[in-house]
């Protein structure tokens, strides 16, 4: 008796075109829209290739569930609002040696978001703050959780109107649903008292159960300027700060590479010589 293998090829025979037409109505009515899309190719593929049952049909669900994930990653990624997609990998380390690269890709993995830590990323314009900071926002959106994207300035413009229209608790969910929240430029324009407390607010929500990615051209000390009151920069700090990883990048701006490479403006490292300015 011969033993039964597992070569036989599913696509040996090709299927008549009614056959064609069932399977694909079955895909269609399973939502297995690439499947449906390519059914013949992937039958004729597994046909020339002689493919194992077991191969054809991993092939195939293979397909199916990568469509859906790049769907998913595009449309997640869509309503994180950022303002540009950026991926990791098109970060220029080499121009900001400053930055440890290791540490980077350890947060790329994720892990910070399960121990919920947060990242704060404190640097002079220009130097590559928001590009990490939309970088990380989606390996976290290809890791499956849900991210939104905010500069400081526009939360809170939100949180005010919200608070004078009395839908502040609304907003407030809004900015504590999601996974990873991401506040970027915070020091580039002053936060009067009112906006302070609404961020206090926020900050003590999403405190030990919501991880962030804040941004700053402002070194912690100046944050009491910026809020407008050293006691609530305290207590924001405070929380920030207790589970927190910091990157703190000292180098050039991207907008001025091509003005260095020229010489018509000096370096970072060249204005932090003695006797440079700043």
């Amino acid at each position: 008796m011969t033993k039964a293998t597992n070569r036989s090829a599913p696509g040996a025979v090709l299927p008549t075109p009614a056959q064609l037409e069932r399977l694909g109505g079955h895909l269609h009515k399973l939502r297995l829209q690439k499947s449906a899309e390519r059914l013949e190719a992937l039958l004729q593929h597994a046909a020339a290739e002689d493919l194992p049952y077991a191969d054809f049909l991993e092939r195939v669900l293979g397909e199916e569930v990568a469509a859906k994930t790049a769907k998913n990653v595009s449309m997640r990624t869509a309503m994180a609002r950022f303002p540009f997609v950026k991926p990791l990998e098109t970060f220029d380390f080499a121009y900001q040696p400053s930055i440890d690269k290791r540490q980077v890709l350890a947060l790329a993995s994720c892990h910070y978001i399960e121990h919920g830590d947060n990242v704060i990323v404190l640097g002079p314009p220009g130097v590559g703050k928001t590009h990490l900071a939309v970088s990380l926002g989606i390996k976290a959106i290809e890791a499956g959780y849900r991210v939104l994207f905010t500069s400081a300035a526009q939360l809170i413009a939100t949180l005010t109107k919200a608070l004078a229209e009395g839908r502040l608790d609304e907003k407030l969910k809004l900015y504590t649903t999601p996974r990873l929240l991401i506040i970027d430029e915070i020091g580039y324009l002053p936060i009067e008292r009112i906006g302070a407390n609404l961020f206090f607010q926020l900050i003590s929500r999403r405190y030990e159960r919501g991880p962030m990615i804040l941004t700053s051209n402002q070194s912690f000390g100046a944050w009491g300027e910026v809020f407008g009151d050293r006691v609530i920069a305290t207590a924001i700090l405070d929380r920030l700060l207790h589970h927190a990883v910091t990157l703190n990048i000292r180098g050039n701006s991207y907008r001025l590479k091509e003005k260095l490479k020229s010489g018509l403006v000096r370096s970072f490292d060249e204005q932090t010589q003695p006797g440079g300015e700043i």
